[in-house]
């Protein structure tokens, strides 16, 4: 079978409140914010926030949606984490920037012989920096968080499933992977040979309920995977319907990417995505990526609207695409485009 996907494309979750997503995500993790958007589907605009390595490339790309309205409910058939790769050695590093921060940690351990970290976002997300020595990729860069100890991107997720044979079905026959080992519950599988966006390691719980699978505060919504273009999509769809896995979503128009959607049986909401022309510099200049916030043109009409369902936020502001300055001296910008009009 002629397989489509390449690697990791982004991965998103569903936050509590945009301000300490941002927070959190730029001061405590050091990633860089690249986009402002909102979630284009729904009857309420909420923000639809990117953060990523310096590159911006695709496999480093994580996105929340912060969901205040709704709570989600942790359990199977969800992300259970978001795994990044940091340079050997470096988990002590992290471990100490954890506890700078009083973030909630699991502290170090070992897994497929790689060591990592397991935290936790304030919404009750969690993440990972695993030690991965092979991956190369340019790391943003903070007045905390330095070169040599920066996130790289993603190596993957982890999923939790309360069966593995059907999920490994899924990603073996429809999405190509092949599973290279098993290391107690966690069940390791990957695109190509493996590596920095290509793993994705799922954790079999037989006896945890499954979660929701809503938007909503505190939970993962959906593991998105490269493809090449449109043709790509209209492929893996293909395979999709070949295979039986029948409720596909038609592509959509994502503005940075072209997707289709499909809920594998373990319950994960998987995504396939093809980067737009112009990627996520489309709508505004690399050096200001994250900086404005950037509505498609089909919404742009409604942007008092908008601006008026979203809390007010500031935002770290961009030194180019070689580093910013964030805490202690958090370097910050409040525009008067965020903040709703007042009769």
């Amino acid at each position: 079978m002629d397989y489509q996907v390449t690697g990791i494309h982004h991965i998103t979750l569903c936050a509590d409140g945009a301000q300490e997503d941002i927070d959190f995500c730029t001061q405590v993790m050091g990633q860089r914010l690249i986009k402002q958007t909102i979630l284009f589907d729904g009857r309420y605009a909420h923000y639809h926030l990117y953060y990523a390595n310096a590159s911006a490339e695709p496999g480093s790309v994580m996105t929340t949606f912060p969901y205040k309205r709704i709570k989600g409910r942790q359990g199977s058939g969800q992300i259970e984490s978001t795994v990044y790769t940091v340079p050997k050695g470096t988990v002590k590093f992290w471990a100490d920037q954890l506890k700078r921060h009083n973030v909630p940690n699991g502290g170090a351990q070992e897994r497929f012989g790689q060591a990592y970290i397991r935290f936790t976002h304030p919404s009750g997300l969690k993440f990972e920096v695993i030690e991965e020595a092979s991956d190369k990729r340019k790391p943003w860069t903070t007045a905390e968080v330095s070169k040599d100890v920066a996130m790289r991107g993603f190596l993957g997720a982890v999923l939790s499933v309360r069966e593995i044979p059907e999920t490994e079905r899924f990603f073996v026959d429809a999405i190509g992977m092949k599973k290279v080992g098993q290391d107690g519950a966690y069940h390791r599988f990957v695109i190509g040979s493996g590596g920095a966006a290509k793993t994705v390691d799922l954790l079999h719980e037989p006896d945890r309920p499954a979660g929701s699978w809503i938007f909503g505060s505190g939970t993962g919504h959906h593991l998105a995977l490269e493809v090449a273009d449109d043709d790509a999509l209209a492929a893996q769809k293909a395979i999709y319907d070949e295979l039986g896995y029948t409720d596909c979503s038609e592509i959509k128009d994502r503005m940075y990417f072209h997707s289709i959607y499909c809920r594998c049986p373990g319950g994960i909401l998987v995504e396939c995505a093809a980067t737009a022309e112009g990627g996520f510099a489309k709508d505004e200049p690399f050096s200001e990526l994250g900086q404005h916030l950037l509505l498609p043109p089909w919404f742009e009409a409604r942007r008092p609207e908008i601006l008026a369902m979203l809390e007010p936020i500031t935002v770290p502001e961009s030194n180019g695409p070689v580093a910013a300055t964030l805490a202690p001296n958090l370097s910050r910008r409040t525009s008067a485009e965020f903040v709703p009009e007042k009769n």
